[in-house]
């Protein structure tokens, strides 16, 4: 019995091994390292037109409408379809920015809306996101009370 579950495993992991395409380390390294690098200079950008555009606004208001712009673009590329292109090519370079928490929460809303508003939208939106959450927010609490001690 053992016998056969070893050779079961073994021509399973042979059919794996077949079937898994093959990734070259050092295109896909670069790809995620300049992909990410142009999405954090678009940011730069939209907050230097924020800047030029509102001269009276602080720099932390101005980087707080930058990252809502750029949850905006990257929510609407998901939404077309484009932003899963972006991330099939770059990889982590497009996953870690804000724009890859933003594509992390767009794609299980848009995936489940069939099943409706509350039981699809909502409660599939944060499966991917939630944990991040909870541990940010356990995470600031943390660090809050540490301040708040010393």
């Amino acid at each position: 019995m053992d016998k056969d579950i070893k050779k079961r495993n073994e021509a399973y992991n042979r059919y794996v091994k077949e079937k898994v395409p093959k990734t070259k380390a050092w295109p896909s390294l670069f790809n995620s390292f300049w992909v990410g690098g142009v999405i954090c200079c678009i940011g730069q950008g939209i907050n230097d037109l924020i800047m030029l555009w509102f001269p009276n606004m602080a720099g932390q208001n101005a980087w707080a409408l930058t990252l809502i712009v750029l949850i905006f673009l990257a929510s609407f590329l998901t939404g077309i379809g484009v932003y899963d292109k972006i991330g099939k090519f770059a990889g982590g370079g497009s996953i870690v920015p804000i724009t890859g928490f933003s594509n992390s929460i767009t794609s299980p809303a848009l995936e489940y809306k069939h099943e409706g508003v509350i039981y699809g939208i909502c409660v599939k939106m944060f499966t991917i996101a939630g944990p991040v959450i909870v541990t940010g927010v356990c995470a600031s609490v943390l660090v809050g009370l540490i301040y708040l001690i010393f």
